[in-house]
């Protein structure tokens, strides 16, 4: 008999209140358990069918509420051998909770011009032609966004594809931990803080964009180090002088 079915089961018993969202009310009831140890790391949730029969769901729901367990790093599908609940992992520093004011972002660009400069002169060396065509193709986005959002995520791709492209994974994990706070205007709006012209401004970074691709196109990676440099020392006094703006 599996000695695991019975307290697995009372882990993971359907809650009573009704759930606008039922895949969010499977999502609820298996993150509670394993927040609170009853279901621990390693051990193996229970099968589709059981979990379906226990919360009264679609296997769809199911589907989709292991998904959502997924992307929130706590548990871990296995194929032909089932889902298992994951290690703890430590709380991301660079979350919004932490980031909070112009000085953290600032303090954050400083990280960045001794990590990305570095980066840009590895991907000028390593980069690969598909990935010079794909931070091709992230600049274009972002020189031709109409939208903030799409400015946004098309800039940080272009980052991301800059540190995939030292073949170096630990330059993508902190780049990726640090999300949407690689990109100021992300946080705030640089340009209206400092009263600067949006459309110059604008011109001003997709040049600093474009210095950064070609010299990584052409494998130059001493002026992909100088133009990653200026990009992100420039961001910083954009920024400064937006926070003096700010408490003006």
């Amino acid at each position: 008999m599996n000695q695991l079915a019975t307290p697995v089961s009372a882990a993971v018993a359907p809650p009573k209140k009704k759930h606008r969202n039922l895949a969010q009310g499977v999502v609820e009831s298996f993150t509670s358990s394993i927040q609170a140890g009853t279901l621990k790391p390693g051990e193996k949730l229970p099968t589709e069918s059981v979990i379906m029969e226990m919360h009264g769901v679609s296997r769809t729901v199911v589907r989709e509420a292991i998904s959502h367990l997924q992307a929130a790093g706590l548990v871990q599908t296995r194929h032909g051998i089932g889902t298992f609940v994951l290690e703890p992992q430590p709380a991301n520093i660079f979350s919004s909770d932490t980031i909070r004011t112009i000085g953290d972002v600032l303090s954050i660009l400083e990280l960045r011009i001794s990590l990305e400069t570095e980066a840009a002169w590895l991907a000028a060396s390593r980069r690969s032609d598909e990935q010079a065509q794909q931070m091709g193709a992230a600049l274009q986005r972002i020189q031709t966004a109409t939208d903030r959002a799409v400015a946004v995520e098309s800039d940080k791709a272009f980052h991301l594809l800059i540190a995939q492209s030292t073949g170096n994974r630990y330059f993508v994990d902190i780049l990726s931990d640090l999300g949407n706070t690689i990109i100021p205007r992300a946080r705030v709006d640089t340009a209206k803080l400092a009263h600067d012209d949006p459309v110059a401004y604008q011109e001003r970074v997709n040049r600093e964009h474009d210095d950064i691709y070609h010299a990584i196109l052409r494998k130059d990676a001493e002026a992909a180090r100088a133009a990653m440099r200026t990009h992100l020392s420039n961001s910083r006094e954009r920024l400064r002088r937006a926070q003096e703006e700010a408490a003006a």
